[in-house]
């Protein structure tokens, strides 16, 4: 084999990881900082969850505790990480059962079919909380409780969902030789955010951690309201996360995030999903503190693809926010 060429995968799971770190010398011109995004778009199933499914399921399926044509694997999802594990169930010969809820794009709905998974949709929210998350989990437990030989790999609780992201964290660390001034990372389920973070405490890395939070997520004690994006930010607190781990926190707007996104396309031809264009906002609002010099790394857990209907869409921009609309796309066409 020819220095520098990969051998090729031995199947789908080689895959997973080592996306590319791509330096945006043309997001933030005027912040004198090296700004790298960590493109977790270009895993198999299109997000960062690919890494996350992978860590749920095959250890499991080795050690022979995951049984093909036998297991059934029941998850709750708003998209990604069902995507991630329906591709990797319909790899391993398992059998996929995904609950959704009424905010689930039909796009991502469309690709849990398209891999066979079978998808349920809760469409009532919990009459307490009114949101949908604990309706969708006591769904999962209903579930696995009466379906045979079901298996609930629990994202929301699960250890192995932040360990998955330690090979995350050392992969930019091993690109960059260390040097990561600045860390921004959104976070839902907090397993991106605490597998990084934990990797950085345990290598004695001076990195900055910024959490990137929904406005109107519960997360980081705020309370709860709503929000129009799904993926990004939770109505209750996650069982896995610790707040201590991010030493700055920013929450941001829903437009915000969109605005974000559609200047990421305009300057860099980078189409990324709703939670890549919060960190590129949360990176806004802190780059007056941010010291000449320093490198930032942004990741950014999907791509663009699966936010046509909403982010990209002038309908729905229109539609949700009105003529606020107008005057963000007319600054952008003037500022670039």
């Amino acid at each position: 084999m020819k220095p520098g060429r990969r051998a090729p995968a031995q199947g789908l799971q080689e895959t997973i990881g080592n996306t590319p770190l791509v330096l945006l010398d043309r997001l933030l011109p005027d912040l004198g900082s090296r700004v790298h995004a960590k493109m977790e778009r270009f895993n198999p199933g299109g997000s960062i969850k690919d890494r996350t499914a992978l860590r749920l399921l095959a250890d499991k399926v080795a050690a022979g505790e995951l049984v093909p044509g036998r297991s059934v694997i029941v998850e709750s999802s708003s998209g990604n990480l069902g995507v991630g594990l329906a591709q990797l169930c319909r790899s391993f010969g398992l059998r996929f059962l995904c609950v959704v809820d009424a905010r689930t794009t039909e796009r991502n709905i469309a690709l849990l079919r398209a891999y066979r998974a079978e998808v349920e949709v809760v469409t009532e929210p919990d009459p307490q909380t009114r949101e949908f998350l604990p309706a969708r989990l006591r769904r999962v437990q209903e579930l696995t409780a009466t379906i045979p030989h079901a298996y609930w790999p629990n994202q929301y609780t699960n250890p192995l969902n932040p360990m998955a992201h330690h090979r995350t964290m050392a992969e930019i660390d091993r690109a960059l030789g260390g040097r990561i001034d600045y860390l921004f990372c959104a976070v839902s389920t907090f397993g991106t955010l605490r597998g990084c973070a934990e990797y950085i405490r345990e290598h004695g890395l001076s990195t900055t951690v910024v959490g990137v939070d929904a406005a109107g997520s519960a997360i980081f004690g705020n309370p709860p309201g709503p929000r129009l994006l799904p993926g990004h930010g939770a109505a209750i607190r996650p069982p896995l996360a610790d707040v201590t781990l991010a030493d700055e926190v920013v929450h941001v707007p829903d437009l915000d995030a969109v605005v974000a996104c559609r200047r990421l396309v305009r300057r860099e031809a980078v189409l990324a999903g709703a939670s890549s264009g919060a960190v590129v906002a949360a990176l806004e609002r802190l780059a007056d503190r941010i010291p000449k010099g320093s490198t930032c790394v942004l990741v950014f857990p999907d791509g663009g693809d699966r936010y046509l209907d909403t982010v990209y869409s002038d309908a729905w921009v229109a539609e949700h926010f009105g003529a606020v609309s107008h005057l963000w796309e007319t600054r952008l066409t003037t500022s670039v």
